[in-house]
């Protein structure tokens, strides 16, 4: 006997009324912590190809069924796992992106953005709004990162596994999309583990390249990096703070997703970069965008969270033009790398 696959969701074209998608909206925060929830009982990784009931998905979690049912229930709202007309649920495109296995997983991503402190946080964003100020150091008692690496290790280690992830999603389209054919070396700027510079390194074996990055980040580097490693040989691994000096001379530097923080860090970061590179250096800004973009629910979200732990801000096309002229350098095409990603390729100017 066959089944029929259902989710909740409103049919095609049957928009709720006004009240109906406000009520949904303030209750926002349920759906991010079903998500985050589903995530930390692994019910997604527990989940094969066949369709499972709750009693049996319950006893591979180890949860209690009804409860583990709701959960489920509301996820299939938003398109997150579908039920069954037997009871029993399946995955959806969604809710396989929550897998640990999957390459295009998410999983890491969605821990991130439901961290423990982000719920201490967000009811504190209109004082954000009012004051520009970041709310975690009133919180903590001390800025973003600090707080982070000293008072909550297992919230830096969810931040470094969800960088890479999206480092590692998007090194392959950075490194189809730019030219770098008259260079002869590279240095990736806050790179995290270097998945963009091996990247890099593999389309071009002539090139020799750079990673700089904090210490605690550059010793988890991409193995192809690491001594022994594939690309070693044409790699130098510097431990190091860009917004404190880049002590790194290349051809082209690449700057990705990092130009977001409070304008002080920003402004050092680029300051930086630009006396390292010299007069005529070459230097390429990726980054998110809040314009321009079919991402805009997801990268509006994130300039909301950027204000609140760091003060900082995704950029608009304008304001990233504004910033990295008043810096010194002289924007010249301005590209999607894909639906998520802009590059701005820049010179040193004179």
């Amino acid at each position: 006997m066959t089944t029929t696959a259902r989710t909740t969701e409103p049919a095609a074209g049957a928009a709720p009324p006004p009240s109906m998608r406000l009520r949904e909206l303030v209750f926002g925060a349920a759906c991010a912590a079903a998500l985050r929830s589903a995530v930390r009982l692994g019910v997604a990784d527990a989940l094969g190809d066949t369709p499972m009931p709750a009693e049996d998905l319950a006893a591979a979690v180890k949860t209690e069924p009804k409860p583990l049912r709701r959960l489920l229930r509301a996820l299939t709202c938003y398109g997150v796992f579908t039920e069954h007309a037997d009871g029993a649920f399946g995955h959806t495109d969604m809710s396989r992106l929550l897998r640990e296995d999957d390459p295009h997983s998410l999983r890491a991503i969605a821990l991130w953005c439901t961290e423990p402190w982000t719920w201490d946080a967000w009811p504190r964003l209109d004082e954000a709004v009012r004051t520009g100020r970041n709310v975690v150091e009133d919180l903590y008692g001390k800025e973003f990162f600090s707080y982070l690496n000293e008072d909550a290790p297992e919230s830096a280690d969810v931040f470094n596994r969800a960088m890479t992830t999206s480092s590692r999603q998007s090194a392959h389209d950075v490194a189809e999309f730019l030219d770098l054919s008259d260079c002869s070396s590279v240095a990736d700027i806050g790179g995290g583990q270097g998945f963009v510079v091996a990247s890099l390194l593999e389309k071009y074996p002539s090139m020799h390249g750079t990673l700089l990055d904090l210490p605690r980040v550059v010793e988890n580097a991409d193995p192809r990096l690491r001594p022994g490693g594939a690309l070693a040989e044409r790699v130098r691994i510097v431990p190091g703070d860009c917004r404190v000096a880049v002590p790194v001379r290349a051809d082209v530097y690449v700057i990705k997703n990092i130009l977001e923080w409070d304008e002080d860090s920003t402004a050092r970061t680029l300051r930086n970069v630009i006396e390292a590179g010299g007069p005529s250096a070459r230097v390429v800004v990726i980054e998110n965008l809040v314009d321009d973009t079919p991402s805009m629910r997801f990268s509006t979200a994130m300039d909301l969270l950027l204000l609140l732990n760091v003060g900082g801000a995704k950029h608009t096309t304008r304001s990233m033009v504004s910033l990295l002229t008043s810096a010194g350098l002289a924007v010249g095409d301005v590209r999607p790398v894909n639906p998520y990603l802009h590059a701005f390729d820049c010179t040193v100017t004179p």
